[in-house]
Order: structure tokens, then C-alpha cells, then sequence
């Protein structure tokens, strides 16, 4: 297998734009003591992207305006408890992923 050196560049500098913008704010906010507002505000961001992530799995589209995906429900109530429970980021993200794919095999 040959790598196209057009490719290669492609690759790294996606992964250049990628990794910059991840980086470069914990750099930056490293050394600033940020206000206590700004501190308490930024504690909500985990468990906003936590739930539009959750939200937008659950639903499905359909003919109804709201309907469930029982198989991703089924996942998710044991990670929530797994979560919940420990408070660990890692345990949870692996007991997410085998609770769906224990669903997937089985149903």
C-alpha cells in the first residue's frame, strides 16, 4: 500500500486544525485566574454536552413527532447509573460502550 503524498499533507494539516484549536485555550487559560462567575459557568459544559448527546441519540426520526429509541435507552439508563455512581469519566465511557454494544449483539 502506497501513501499519496498529497494525502499525507491532507492528513496532517486536518490534524494541525484539529489539535489547535483544542490546545491553545487550555494554554492560554493555564495562567489567567479566571472570575468565580466564569468558573461556575464553565462547570456546566460537561453535562450540556453530556445531554445534547443523549437527547439527540434517544430520538429518532419518525413518522411521530416524538419517538424513542428503546435499544440506545436501554444503554444509556445503566451508563447513567454507572456514572452517577463513580463520578469517573473513564468508567462510564466504557460501560457505555459495552452496555451498547451488548444491545447491538443482541438485538
Amino acid at each position: 500500500m502506497s501513501i499519496d503524498l498529497t494525502i499525507l499533507i491532507i492528513i496532517l494539516g486536518c490534524a494541525v486544525v484539529t489539535f489547535i484549536p483544542r490546545i491553545i485555550p487550555f494554554i492560554v487559560v493555564r495562567n489567567l485566574k479566571l472570575p468565580v462567575i466564569v468558573t461556575k459557568w464553565l462547570l456546566f459544559i460537561p453535562i450540556c454536552i453530556f445531554t445534547a448527546l443523549i437527547v439527540d441519540s434517544i430520538i429518532m426520526d419518525g413518522e411521530s413527532l416524538f419517538s424513542i429509541d428503546w435499544k440506545v435507552l436501554a444503554a444509556i439508563i445503566p451508563t447513567l447509573m454507572i456514572a452517577l455512581w463513580t463520578k469517573s469519566l473513564s468508567v462510564t465511557v466504557i460501560v457505555g460502550i459495552v452496555c451498547m454494544a451488548t444491545v447491538r449483539y443482541l438485538f
